[in-house]
């Protein structure tokens, strides 16, 4: 028994994201948590030890869809949940006792993909078998593409937002070593650490006003000590880029409900590859409504998803713009 494992409250703060799925969040986490530190402290249990445990459950769980009766659909889902919870529970293992490795991502990325497709041929095959309905084998063709649409539009996003951000930070870097300007940060990141200030710094930002950002001191420095040194040497406050703001501008009731979202670690993506799946492998199969809870599932995975792309264009744009305002305080201090 490990001794080294600290209390549940302080194991949540480590494991649990600080946004997620309102699936995982709500019903997931208050289960997978504790399940992860009676693990670290009870057995010598490795996190790629829990992912074969969650693709093996997956696979359980495709062999109960095949037979297409609503027994065995109602079983598929139960276990199903099952896997995704020790599927959540590998990470969080890992970030709990330091066992993590790239293999071990790489492993439970591989997994995932291969349980949905599985699940997903084996659960249509079974309502074919059942009744008949050709329908089914576009629904199995549907849910693999979407599945992998997901992954590969988020993976994308994720590059372009990168480069983004790289490429702006080399400008900033290079004007801040010829005019030791201030630092840079994110808005985007500055909402994310501190959720209860969303509200107010969106709604200054859509309205089109500048937000900026100082650091508190960590030294143990007196507030009164700190302001008597900022007086005596003054420090540029840091340079906010908000490559979100066209976006927040056009939607600023979209900023309350997000912030709300935040405060309860849910992230304001609704309807992700985490929702998709459990509407097609759990929902749909414990009500014996496949078929239309799969439609509806895929339609709003869909929604969801052009929504992303779409912020990615405004995106685009607020990076543009800064891009441009960097030539322009060029040409000026040129001139």
């Amino acid at each position: 028994m490990r001794r080294d494992i600290p209390p549940l409250a302080e194991v949540r703060r480590i494991t649990e994201k600080k946004r997620d799925a309102w699936w995982t969040v709500m019903l997931v986490d208050p289960v997978a948590t504790p399940l992860v530190r009676f693990t670290a402290m009870r057995t010598r249990v490795t996190p790629n030890q829990i992912t074969w445990g969650a693709f093996i459950l997956g696979l359980g769980s495709a062999a109960c869809f095949a037979f297409g009766d609503w027994k065995w659909l109602a079983l598929g889902a139960v276990i199903y949940h099952f896997s995704f919870i020790f599927d959540c529970m590998d990470g969080k293992l890992a970030r709990l006792t330091g066992q993590g490795s790239v293999f071990g991502a790489w492993l439970d990325f591989v997994f995932d993909r291969i349980r949905v497709m599985v699940c997903g041929v084996a659960l249509m095959w079974g309502q074919y078998d059942r009744t008949g309905d050709t329908f089914y084998i576009w629904l199995a063709l549907a849910v693999v593409a979407l599945d992998t649409l997901r992954y590969i539009n988020s993976l994308e996003i994720f590059k372009i937002r990168h480069t983004m951000r790289k490429q702006i930070k080399a400008r900033v870097r290079a004007a801040r070593r010829a005019q030791n300007e201030a630092e840079l940060a994110f808005m985007e990141d500055l909402l994310r650490e501190n959720p209860s200030a969303d509200i107010e710094q969106d709604l200054q930002r859509a309205a089109g006003e500048a937000v900026g950002y100082a650091p508190q001191p960590s030294d143990g420095t007196t507030g009164a000590e700190a302001d008597a040194e900022a007086e005596a040497t003054p420090k540029p406050k840091a340079q906010v880029i908000d490559l979100h703001q066209e976006f927040r501008q056009k939607f600023p009731a979209y900023l309350r409900v997000r912030s709300f979202l935040l405060r309860h670690r849910i992230r304001a993506h609704l309807v992700s590859g985490i929702e998709f799946q459990m509407g097609v492998f759990m929902i749909g199969p414990l009500f014996d409504a496949v078929m239309p809870v799969t439609i509806v599932s895929g339609a709003l995975l869909l929604v969801f998803e052009l929504a992303i792309i779409y912020k990615l264009l405004l995106s685009t744009r607020d990076f543009t713009r800064t891009i441009d305002s960097f030539e322009e305080q060029k040409v000026v201090t040129a001139a």
